[in-house]
């Protein structure tokens, strides 16, 4: 049953979340259309520029996303303490840039200052532009619908684009974060697109990795060879679009509001393994954890063992409904999600994921 935004997001539990939105009747719209024969890559392009153009305008971060041929995923940070402290002119300046046409709204009202009325109007009007710059909801809007009008125009026809909303799924601690993130930026290598993290088009991976490349004065062949590459360039080169970059792994804040337990460095070699993990044959399954029980002591650090690892990179959709997290976490969420006016029919009998945490996270 479709159930109401605010009840799938809770930003009293946590920041965090990720968010898939499909082509409508999952049609190769963003990629080589087997049926047309036409290509339509140049939109997985589309889609990352305005992932990051929109991003600087609203109090939201992106952790990761992976722009796939008929879908893409997002792992989203949305942090209401930045926005809290915007003045109300940067509030403005924000809304407008991304909405020009209500500028005409702020210069009624302001002309007419001096009515209590009009003044009032306007402070409400800020405080709720304020709510909707730190909304996913107002994000993936104006993200679906610039993307399936331009699609639209282009291809000269009307409908729809997307299959319908967006999905969202709460991250609830820092094990289902980093375990989602690499869900997300493996996604071309566990659909056989790619083979390797660099030749993984249209991820946040790959942009980390380019990032990281721009800033070494001697770089590998490798490194060279990421740099050059021509589904690239849109990352390696000044665009003329206003947009965010990445935030480095340190940058982003876990739960509690301190560093996450994972370096940016240890991050890359974590995939890498499970790059060469996902590359290998069923049959080479007992090579496959031996190749990630080299990154044992970073799993360690977030209590995973590389078995439920390669699993939950695999799996991660499958195990988990509207939230990810351990068993302890689900049960908290679930119990907010009862507050804020879910109905469910039997709420404490089943609570989708609670099994898969126990296996993934053995709690």
């Amino acid at each position: 049953m479709t159930r109401a935004r605010y009840q799938q997001v809770s930003l009293e539990d946590t920041p965090y979340y990720h968010c898939i939105s499909r082509c409508v009747r999952r049609a190769y719209l963003c990629g080589d259309d087997p049926v047309t024969g036409k290509n339509f890559d140049h939109r997985k392009r589309w889609l990352v520029e305005r992932i990051k153009q929109l991003a600087s305008y609203y109090a939201i971060d992106i952790c990761a996303y992976a722009v796939m041929s008929n879908h893409y995923h997002l792992v989203l940070h949305v942090d209401q303490n930045s926005a809290a402290q915007w003045s109300d002119e940067e509030v403005i300046r924000r809304w407008t840039s991304v909405f020009p046409g209500n500028g005409k709204l702020i210069e009624t009202l302001r002309k007419n200052a001096r009515s209590k009325a009009a003044r009032k109007k306007l402070a409400q009007q800020i405080e709720l532009w304020r709510q909707r710059l730190c909304d996913i909801s107002w994000y993936m809007r104006c993200l679906n619908e610039s993307v399936a009008r331009r699609a639209n125009r282009e291809d000269d026809c009307s409908g729809r684009f997307w299959e319908g909303r967006f999905k969202s799924q709460a991250l609830l601690d820092e094990k289902a974060l980093v375990t989602c993130m690499a869900y997300v930026d493996l996604n071309p290598v566990r659909a056989g697109v790619s083979d390797s993290l660099d030749a993984s088009d249209f991820t946040s991976i790959q942009e980390r990795l380019i990032i990281h490349a721009k800033k070494v004065k001697k770089r590998s062949y490798r490194q060279h060879r990421l740099l050059t590459r021509r589904s690239a360039k849109h990352l390696v080169g000044q665009s003329a679009i206003r947009q965010v970059q990445l935030k480095s792994l340190n940058q982003l804040p876990d739960l509690q509001q301190q560093t996450l337990p994972i370096t940016q460095q240890a991050y890359f070699e974590l995939l890498e393994s499970t790059c060469k993990a996902l590359t290998l044959t069923e049959p080479k399954q007992e090579r496959a954890l031996q190749v990630l029980d080299e990154q044992a002591s970073t799993l360690s650090e977030f209590g995973i063992s590389s078995v439920a690892w390669l699993k939950a990179v695999q799996e991660f959709h499958r195990y988990y409904g509207n939230a990810a997290g351990t068993e302890d976490s689900l049960l908290r969420f679930q119990q907010h999600r009862i507050k804020a006016g879910v109905d469910f029919k039997h709420a404490r009998k089943w609570i989708r994921g609670t099994g898969a945490a126990r296996l993934l996270y053995a709690t």
